[in-house]
């Protein structure tokens, strides 16, 4: 008879099944798809014809956050990302709470962007409008639901379908930087828009045009973070993470500057602001009919965003389900499912949020505003990530020297000094540049509150001190589970 004790510990534990290559296209489905089929035409609008820079600098400190991930991942391959390494690092349960709940806000926030994106590209390819509110509401509400069901299904699944998809939105990728070449070669484009700037106040204002860019175009730089939370899924966590964040990170960075530079040869940016892909493909500089390749490239964006987003959902889950385990959140959310082995309760809690949030963004439409839900849900993430990342890149070097193996990877110090400062100064301009995204934040922050009093008050013990909890020797015994 099994011992009852490994039972429970068995009941509680992730099933380890990504392999590295897996993990390499989950990173990179998760970059591109947010970033260049949600954002690219808001970027264009915020810098002009030079937005490829905006990306090519997002990508840059995104990387250099990536490098403190991959070797905190190395040492601690466990779910719950950065919330893990904070608690690991400074040992506060206020500040491992704080943390977890702007990282889940973050990921929720980035959800409802993603479905709101994904509307956008389904009212072009059936020709809805995009001001029809209601319905468009009702068909982001239904492809949060779809994806929340993927990931209770599982994450073998979910991984088997991202890599699926990432190929796909590669190949929508690849007709854009087509078009670009065909633009170039043709005579049509004028390359002298790649170093064309919105701003007029000379150096000095091309330069906040840039982290302007980047503050939109950040948004899609979260691979990192989604991928170390699906760290205890891994097979062998300490060879495959560098590579395959690292890879997969500068895999994504190329692809999103060639898509840029492809962009703004195509179309005037004028035309491609505030708009997406699909005006590339309106061009008709590919002698194929316009409507059936807005047909088709919709069909992939669509699919490349619900890559992301399923990627995204993947996330929050892991990171409510890592620190139940910590009793930073209330333990209902470490409940998986017996079968499929999935956090159901964390993934529905996290659709139920997202749902509200999409509500709320319908309820000021309806109103009569003029609030872009996409541009102000993928503020609101940048605003959270940005914090979240200044602090893990502090976390891994007050850390250095613990925990450390032969097979621990080591990050460069100056760049990851050079990474702090960047996330910062990004985060301070996002802050003054759209103070009324302040607001969104404090709402996602008081639904942290909420969990907080609910750990506090329904169980009747505060958080357990760090140390005791599942990162502890004991919690790391081995199970008898042979899907492990």
């Amino acid at each position: 008879m099994p011992d009852p004790a490994e039972a429970t510990l068995e009941h509680h534990e992730l099933k380890r099944s990504i392999t590295a290559k897996q993990l390499y296209f989950y990173v990179v489905g998760d970059v591109l798809g947010s970033g260049i089929y949600v954002l690219i035409g808001l970027v264009a609008a915020a810098v002009g014809g030079a937005f490829w820079i905006a990306f090519l600098a997002g990508v840059a400190v995104a990387t250099i956050t990536g490098l403190a991930y991959a070797e905190l991942v190395t040492k601690y391959p466990q779910a719950a990302g950065a919330s893990l390494y904070v608690n690991k690092a400074f040992r506060s349960p206020v500040l491992t709470f704080f943390i977890t709940i702007c990282m889940l806000s973050a990921n929720m926030a980035a959800v409802g962007s993603l479905a709101s994106g994904f509307v956008r590209y389904f009212a072009g390819v059936v020709g809805l409008s995009e001001d029809a509110v209601v319905p468009t509401l009702i068909i982001a509400l239904v492809f949060v639901a779809l994806i929340t069901l993927i990931n209770l299904i599982g994450i073998s699944e979910s991984v088997v379908v991202n890599v699926v998809m990432t190929f796909i939105e590669l190949s929508g990728l690849v007709i854009i930087m087509v078009i670009g070449l065909i633009a170039l070669f043709s005579g049509i484009a004028d390359p002298g828009v790649l170093t064309q700037f919105n701003a007029d106040g000379g150096a000095g204002s091309q330069v906040i045009a840039v982290v302007s860019g980047v503050s939109l175009a950040f948004f899609a730089m979260t691979g990192f973070e989604n991928a170390a939370n699906v760290a205890e899924e891994t097979i062998d966590p300490s060879r495959a993470f560098p590579r395959a964040l690292i890879g997969g990170m500068l895999t994504a960075g190329v692809v999103y500057v060639l898509v840029s530079l492809a962009s703004a040869l195509a179309v005037p940016i004028d035309t491609l602001a505030g708009n997406t892909l699909l005006e590339v493909i309106r061009a008709g500089i590919l002698p194929i009919s316009v409507g059936v390749m807005l047909v088709v490239f919709g069909i992939v964006a669509m699919i490349a965003i619900s890559n992301t987003t399923l990627v995204t959902v993947v996330a929050q889950s892991r990171i409510l389900y890592g620190m139940a385990r910590e009793d930073v959140v209330p333990a209902v959310f470490a409940k998986v499912h017996p079968t499929r082995r999935s956090p159901y309760v964390a993934l529905l809690f996290g659709a139920g949020i997202v749902g509200l949030l999409l509500l709320i963004g319908a309820l000021i439409q309806l109103s009569g505003s003029d609030l872009d839900i996409v541009d102000r849900l993928a503020t609101i993430t940048v605003v959270f990530l940005l914090f979240i990342y200044a602090l893990v890149i502090v976390a891994c070097l007050k850390l250095r020297g613990q925990d450390e193996t032969p097979d621990t990877y080591r990050a460069n110090t100056p760049l990851l000094v050079l990474g702090i400062v960047g996330n910062l100064v990004v985060l301070v301009y996002t802050v003054v540049d759209d103070p009324g995204s302040l607001l969104w934040v404090a709402g996602l922050l008081a639904v942290g509150l909420l969990l907080f009093l609910a750990q506090r008050f329904t169980t009747g013990r505060r958080t357990r001190p760090p140390g005791t909890g599942h990162d502890s020797p004991a919690a790391d015994a081995p199970t008898t589970d042979k899907g492990l």
